[in-house]
């Protein structure tokens, strides 16, 4: 089954993708690489275990997570867009990386349940899905009995709050600013739109412990702007 919010983002990502990298590292300060070893730490991926990396992108999370579980584990990055996954190959081959492997495939479209992952990642792509409950239970089900997920995403900052406040400024007259000069600038508004229908810390610790999760954590990093939500069966 396709869904019009999937095909959207799939194209969004698609076209963004030559100029992916690039821009991460220009409107996150670099930050980013930052953000995701912090997830990573908290998640604690160890060598021998399978893990997956989701909505993988160029593969930052899915490199990061390599070094920790190889040479006895396994991790598989998965996207639904072709032209960002290839990019996350060609860095594979630049990296001498043939440790991860890489599959084209939409979140909810997953079916199948035998691979019981250790653990599984998510970057800015939780917020991208049709549906995040059903992205939530997905990866539930991709769990082993023992497994752990986390999910790294833009934090909604308490309303007219200074975090808040600069939020919305920054998204709108910086990110959408620069990504004009690539001809970008609709796809990279979208991220302020996909922040306000993503639900907030509660919601999602809410969701996470209906679907089945024993723990569910969030934290908040960079001054409330960006979020970590860690869940364990």
């Amino acid at each position: 089954m396709k869904f019009t919010k999937t095909i959207e983002v799939k194209n969004i990502f698609n076209k963004i993708s030559y100029k992916y990298d690039f821009l991460n590292n220009l409107l996150s300060f670099g930050l980013h690489r930052l953000w995701k070893r912090k997830l990573v730490n908290l998640l604690k991926p160890v060598n021998g275990e399978d893990w997956a990396d989701l909505c993988c992108g160029t593969g930052d999370l899915a490199f990061l997570i390599s070094k920790r579980v190889s040479p006895s584990g396994s991790i598989t990055g998965i996207d639904s867009a072709e032209d960002i996954l290839n990019i996350a190959k060609k860095k594979a081959e630049i990296k001498k990386n043939k440790f991860v492997k890489w599959e084209i495939k939409d979140v909810l479209e997953i079916d199948d349940y035998s691979k019981n992952y250790d653990g599984i990642c998510m970057s800015y792509g939780l917020r991208n899905l049709n549906n995040v409950e059903e992205g939530i239970k997905k990866v539930f089900y991709l769990l082993n009995d023992k497994g752990r997920a986390g999910f790294l995403d833009f934090n909604h900052s308490t309303k007219n709050s200074l975090s808040n406040v600069f939020q919305k400024l920054y998204l709108r007259y910086i990110v959408v600013t620069i990504s004009r000069l690539f001809n970008l600038s609709p796809e990279y508004a979208y991220i302020e739109k996909s922040i306000r229908n993503f639900p907030k810390k509660n919601e999602l610790i809410r969701i996470a412990r209906k679907v089945g999760f024993k723990k569910a954590e969030y934290r908040t990093i960079w001054g409330g702007q960006m979020g970590i939500l860690i869940l364990a069966k």
